[in-house]
């Protein structure tokens, strides 16, 4: 009996595939080309940017509370006033009335505020810990451009099967239908078949539902459609952790985890914070040069009076916070709470980061070992379906066994398949939990990428129904 191909595909597919080809580039985009578009045009990492380009604006302000500020003011009057029965050039000129002009301009510099500079130590561990996050969410843009693209290859791969499948089955059917035709076999057979060949037949809708589906976490991502992307190459090796000691990649991650980073500086600028806010009952000392000038628009008093002055005054200001309502002991009291936020926002960060690498380190020593089991299970499923099909044509075996082992060697293709994208996965997370993840990473995996059998992005026969 002949033996159904591996990922073999059914004719109407064959047709949708050949017909988008036809419209569509030959050049299949790869990982980098995807990631490098998600990179320029992702949502939550260009939110991301806006937010620490926003955050890093509280240095320059809090700054500017230790730097000189200056102050200026322009004033201008006038006067007139009225004298009932007096008639003198004198008179005359104050009903006309006069101006009087001014102006002055003081520079303050502080000399002793210790708010202000732990307000801007902390302002500088605030952008640093913004900056980490940003960075983290870089890398997590990383993760999730390999998860997006690797679960289309996922969802083309279970398709391939389930067509592979419906193929199967549908030419078991048409020989069982023979072989009753003939009188071989009973009526349960021929049932059993059909039975069979109509769930394949949902798990096909489904699986080109799921494949059409896939493509949109991409769009998401990038902005723009795919129709056709290069799938992972049988090349690719499957290794363990490298190195091989999951207490170094602990300590690697508690070192160098971006998140722990980031509650590390968050930690102190919460301290600095509340320094900042002690220091709100101690005095400050500002110094000041004031100058003015005056303009006496009065010609009555010209006589005694000059009719311009200038003033500068150069003076040394302290002013001592003596109660504020219980507004500054409040804010002490919360900048304590703060702080003790901070502490165990920091302690959750590095039990987390620690449960995350150890599960993830296992998690990637058993998919090398899972990947190497499920391509012997292909093999044995293999044998297992060859054997079972010699019983049923002497007539040792029936038809749903036949049909159960068939499924079983799909279903392993496809878990052969689906255990390297998850190894993949897995050795990704595991370098971003040590915070070393990078746009390097994705080129070496891209480099296992095979554009010669791309994935061509095909509408659900669902959808073309309706």
């Amino acid at each position: 009996m002949t033996q159904t191909p591996f990922f073999a595909v059914s004719r109407l597919l064959v047709i949708a595939v050949m017909s988008a080809a036809s419209i569509s580039p030959v050049y299949a985009e790869d990982l980098v080309d995807v990631f490098v578009a998600a990179k320029d045009n992702d949502a939550s990492v260009g939110a991301a940017r806006a937010s620490y380009r926003a955050d890093r604006e509280r240095v320059p302000q809090a700054r500017s509370a230790l730097l000189p500020s200056v102050f200026a003011s322009v004033s201008t009057t006038k006067t007139e006033t009225k004298l009932p029965g007096i008639n003198t050039p004198e008179s005359q000129v104050l009903e006309d009335g006069y101006n009087d002009n001014s102006w002055n301009a003081q520079l303050r510099q502080p000399v002793v505020n210790l708010s202000s500079w732990f307000g801007y130590s902390s302002a500088k561990a605030f952008v640093a810990a913004s900056s980490f996050a940003l960075e983290a969410q870089e890398q997590d843009l990383i993760v999730r451009v390999a998860d997006a693209y690797l679960n289309i290859l996922r969802t083309r791969d279970r398709l391939d099967t389930t067509n592979a499948e419906v193929t199967a089955v549908q030419r078991q059917l048409e020989q069982v239908q023979q072989r009753f035709d003939v009188g071989l076999v009973a009526i349960t057979d021929v049932l059993e078949s059909q039975a069979a060949f109509d769930a394949a037949l949902v798990r096909q809708i489904q699986a080109e539902t799921n494949h059409y589906i896939s493509f949109e976490t991409l769009r998401t991502l990038t902005g723009r459609d795919y129709e056709r992307l290069a799938t992972l190459s049988a090349q690719l090796p499957v290794v363990n952790p490298d190195p091989m000691d999951e207490e170094a990649w602990v300590r690697a991650a508690l070192t160098t985890n971006l998140g722990i980073k980031a509650a590390v500086e968050q930690l102190d600028a919460s301290r600095k914070d509340k320094r900042a806010r002690l220091s709100d009952h101690l005095p400050t000392v500002d110094a000041t040069v004031t100058h003015s000038n005056n303009n006496n628009g009065n010609p009555l008093t010209r006589s005694f009076s000059p009719e311009e002055s200038e003033t500068t005054i150069y003076g040394l200001q302290m002013t001592i916070p003596v109660f504020q309502g219980g507004r500054t002991t409040s804010r002490v009291r919360e900048g304590s709470a703060r702080v003790e936020q901070a502490k165990e926002q920091l302690l959750n960060q590095q039990r987390t980061v620690v449960r995350n690498t150890r599960n993830l380190y296992k998690s990637v020593s058993t998919d090398v070992a899972r990947v190497r089991a499920r391509l012997k299970a292909i093999r044995s499923s293999q044998s297992a379906l060859e054997a079972t099909q010699t019983g049923y044509e002497v007539g040792t075996r029936n038809i749903v066994d036949v049909l159960q082992a068939q499924q079983r060697l799909y279903d392993s293709q496809f878990a052969y398949a689906d255990s390297r994208y998850t190894y993949l996965l897995n050795l990704l997370r595991l370098k971003q939990q040590t915070g070393l993840l990078n746009a390097a990473d994705l080129e070496e995996m891209n480099s296992f990428m095979d554009d010669g059998n791309p994935v061509v992005r095909v509408v659900s026969m669902a959808r073309a129904t309706n």
